[in-house]
């Protein structure tokens, strides 16, 4: 008899826990709750709608971000072949047209013989063996229930940046450049501000009004550019706005301060202001971002905004395997665990997945060593020793050093990497 799993959520990491599962030829039961009902934050119907930037971070094999992505290419990543298929320039980034995208994704999954779409609200746990994939948004009906199993959720904020049309920039305020000359020449459009105008920026910046949110946390990786902003003067001089890298060919000079704007669509008709991530009232985004000059007319297609994410204390209530260590039906993945990132997302679905099906057929379950990226990822969120646990994304930081040190910073993460792929890959033989 063909075994069946139950997976809760098709974003990021319920899609890729649902192929990676129904391709070892488990029949998989996907339970998603849109169209019947959208989070605050999702508007689209289809699945793994991206509501924040539409940049994947860095491709590069020899950065954190581009590490972990080379090694769910490894696994048939779902998320990574759809990018391929939709990437919009950005410089040494991944970035997407995000419609495509979440088209590309729903057609591979909802054309899997081995998928079933369940288009519900679910309000309690389908019996048998399950992957709770819900994300940060979680329905509260559901949100009870994954409560009262796993105890008190923990709950912090994310911001989103604002995305305007590319026919209201104003270009003899800008010009088109990658950071160092990485990339394609018209990956970012920079606008340049002098010290006075963004010394004003700054000033208003910083006293603006912000919507009200009640008892939250930031994530570092996600923290709101005015908030950012609070730290210091120079703070998102040193951030966001850093000029280093960046010579206006209009001067031949480095300006004081650059906002960086990406693509975020494929025809290149919007676009998205780059570490701008936002608390601000609608009315006082448009009224202070415009104060830079190439946005003195912009038009604001969408505002940043902020939302609730919810996550469980992995630390104490997983397995490496990404199951409960009280109840070993119960799978969990994505940002609900506390990975941070989209395709830290994916990667633990695509993990989960393997692992549930692995537990369904009586398998041994797949664990990566610390040395690999979606090794430290999942050994850092099921690590008891975690007291005051935050959410992670990837980086270098959670790896184990290579011995003896290497000094230069390229050359170690290159050699990390290196280590990483070797120690992946001989997992899978």
């Amino acid at each position: 008899m063909q075994k069946t799993l139950s997976v809760i959520g098709a974003g990021f990491a319920g899609c890729e826990a649902a192929v990676a599962a129904a391709d070892r030829g488990i029949k998989v039961k996907l339970y998603e709750m849109k169209p019947k009902q959208f989070s605050p934050a999702h508007k689209s119907e289809n699945f793994c709608e991206i509501v924040c930037s539409n940049s994947f971070k860095a491709k590069r094999v020899e950065s954190a971000a581009g590490l972990l992505k080379e090694e769910m290419r490894t696994l048939g990543s779902v998320c990574l072949e759809s990018a391929a298929r939709c990437e919009v320039a950005a410089g040494g980034a991944l970035a997407v047209d995000r419609v495509i995208f979440s088209a590309l994704v729903t057609e591979k999954v909802k054309s899997h013989p081995n998928i079933e779409l369940i288009n519900e609200v679910v309000s309690d746990f389908p019996e048998g063996v399950v992957i709770v994939a819900t994300g940060p948004l979680t329905a509260d009906v559901f949100a009870e229930k994954i409560s009262e199993k796993c105890g008190e959720a923990l709950s912090f904020y994310d911001a989103a940046a604002p995305i305007v049309s590319a026919e209201s920039i104003d270009k003899d305020f800008a010009f088109f450049a990658s950071r160092y000359d990485r990339g394609g020449e018209d990956d970012y459009l920079n606008c340049p501000l002098n010290k006075e105008e963004y010394e004003h920026f700054w000033s208003e910046l910083v006293s603006a009004e912000t919507a009200l949110v009640k008892d939250f946390d930031v994530y570092e990786g996600c923290m709101p550019i005015e908030k950012l902003a609070s730290r210091g003067k120079d703070a998102i001089r040193f951030g966001p706005m850093k000029p280093v890298g960046l010579i206006n060919p209009k001067t031949g000079h480095r300006a004081w301060a650059v906002l960086q704007l990406r693509k975020e669509n494929s025809a290149g008709t919007m676009y998205n202001l780059v570490g701008f991530q936002t608390n601000l009232k609608f009315g006082e985004q448009k009224r202070v971002f415009s104060l830079i000059p190439a946005l003195h007319n912009a038009d604001f297609v969408r505002y940043g905004v902020m939302h609730r994410n919810s996550f469980i204390n992995s630390p104490k209530l997983l397995t490496k395997s990404l199951n409960l260590k009280s109840e070993p039906d119960i799978f969990f993945a994505g940002q609900i665990t506390g990975v941070e990132g989209y395709m830290e997302s994916a990667s633990s679905g695509i993990l989960a997945g393997i692992n549930a099906a692995n537990y369904l057929l009586g398998k041994q379950p797949l664990v990566f060593p610390k040395t690999t990226m979606l090794g430290a990822l999942t050994a850092y969120i099921t690590d008891e020793s975690v007291k005051d646990f935050q959410p992670m994304g990837a980086n270098f930081g959670i790896l184990p050093p290579i011995e003896p040190k290497i000094r230069d910073k390229k050359a170690r993460y290159a050699a990390l990497a290196e280590r990483a792929l070797s120690d992946f890959k001989q997992v899978l033989k």
